[in-house]
């Protein structure tokens, strides 16, 4: 998929590597930033913004909950 960004013209295109990143959310917090540009950029994701909100970002599209851990669905009512 080619997006064209009006603004600066710039052309993102998502990429999926062959491997799913395997990182937890303590790597992520503790991810040096070039590390974390990495990543992104490895999956044609934007690199743009503060060291914070690049973690926020990757935590968001990379960390999914657990299936191994069947008290995270159960009812809490």
């Amino acid at each position: 998929m080619d997006v064209r960004n009006r603004k600066n013209d710039e052309v993102s295109v998502f990429r999926m590597p062959l491997h799913y990143p395997r990182y937890s959310k303590e790597d992520y917090q503790d991810m040096p930033e070039w590390k974390l540009d990495r990543v992104l950029a490895d999956y044609g994701l934007s690199t743009y913004g503060n060291l914070a909100h690049k973690r926020d970002f990757a935590m968001g599209a990379f960390l999914w909950i657990s299936t191994h851990n069947p008290k995270l669905y159960q009812d809490k009512s």
